[in-house]
């Protein structure tokens, strides 16, 4: 039982590396500078926890020592939050421009008490435009993927909607693409935290709540009668 247990620990230790070297790879091909900032944040805290040892320790060879495996164990925690960061801006960087790509980040990339869907509030089926909507502390966020001049009527409709039911709450629009005054994908989620704080964290559920409740389902593309679909029949043989 006890060589059953070895074996498997041994055998999910080699997987979480290789998982992370995919991690670099990854981050490498789409992000040059990442390993470059991976090695200067690797190696600058060794640098100055091995100079503090040669002022602080008098010589002292043990203390010396500790000095520097402090400064590798610092190395190593800034090593894995640079690329953590940067293996996150390269996964966006994969999906930047395809919709549905700022779902994904509402998804998975928000903190800080933001609450986000990945479904869009909006969305123009002849173009695959879409307006989504975050609640945080900063009020409401409307944001809009695909080019300003086609979303931002969209983006003006879903305020309207909601400053009439929220006529209090401060709404906030956000264009993400490439275009003069957009904001990059990668730089949504640090976007929203950086807006003023106006609601407390209970607001912030309730008017989420409030907003879900009256959110409506998406229209049916044109041309499709779902009282007139039916099933399609088996072929006979």
């Amino acid at each position: 039982m006890a060589r059953t247990k070895d074996s498997a620990s041994s055998s999910k230790e080699p997987g979480r590396l290789k998982q992370m070297w995919q991690v670099f790879q990854m981050t490498r091909r789409y992000d040059s500078t990442a390993q470059w900032l991976m090695l200067l944040g690797f190696l600058a805290p060794i640098a100055v926890t091995l100079g503090l040892a040669l002022w602080l320790s008098e010589g002292n060879g043990f203390t010396i020592a500790l000095w520097v495996v402090a400064g590798v164990l610092a190395g190593l925690l800034i090593a894995m939050i640079i690329l953590g960061r940067r293996a996150e801006r390269a996964a966006y960087s994969q999906i930047d421009g395809q919709p549905g790509a700022v779902g994904a980040v509402l998804r998975s990339g928000l903190r800080g008490g933001w609450v986000g869907n990945e479904m869009p509030v909006a969305v123009n089926g002849r173009t695959q435009d879409a307006v989504y909507r975050a609640v945080g502390r900063g009020g409401v966020v409307l944001i809009s993927e695909g080019p300003a001049s086609r979303t931002q009527r969209m983006l003006d409709d879903e305020q309207r909607k909601v400053a009439r039911v929220l006529p209090t709450v401060d709404v906030t629009l956000v264009s993400v693409g490439h275009e003069e005054g957009d904001v990059e994908l990668h730089r949504l989620a640090a976007t929203l935290r950086k807006l003023k704080k106006t609601l407390t964290k209970p607001e912030v559920l309730a008017v989420s709540n409030r907003l879900n409740s009256l959110q409506s389902s998406l229209p049916i593309p044109k041309g499709i009668d779902p009282l007139k679909v039916r099933p399609q029949r088996g072929k006979l043989r």
